[in-house]
């Protein structure tokens, strides 16, 4: 098995011993892990504050870094969404639904009592598969 990491062109630089994604060649398949993502720009600085607006930019950076391996977000087959306040499910479940309408990948929400960086409050991770190209 072998594996190659992902850390798209434009994204917020780690700040750790972690890569945005890691994908594994498992024989005919290629298996994707995306780090989970929060609402930071560029530069990482907090993108908004409003959890809808957080919402909205992780799961396009979720897109995005699927999409800089060779992946789409129909390949997704599991999904873990913490929220630092569960009520904010009423606003991030139609930016998820919409993001996944056609994959409908299992999916995991949980509330947690903080996120890595203060005021972020979504955070998105998925796995994806796809046959190998």
């Amino acid at each position: 098995m072998s594996h190659r990491k992902i850390v798209p062109a434009g994204s917020t630089p780690p700040f750790g011993a972690y890569s945005h994604a890691v994908v594994a060649d498992i024989g005919t398949s290629e298996l994707a892990f995306v780090t989970g993502q929060i609402a930071l720009d560029d530069q990482g600085q907090l993108i908004s504050t409003d959890s809808a607006e957080q919402a909205q930019a992780v799961f396009q950076k979720v897109q995005d870094i699927l999409e800089s391996a060779g992946f789409e977000l129909t390949d997704v087959v599991k999904a873990q969404i913490f929220l630092t306040d569960v009520s904010d499910f009423e606003v991030v479940a139609p930016i998820r639904d919409k993001f996944f309408e056609e994959a409908k990948p299992a999916s995991t929400l949980v509330e947690v009592t903080a996120l890595v960086r203060e005021g972020c409050k979504v955070e998105v991770e998925v796995t994806a598969v796809r046959a190998k190209r």
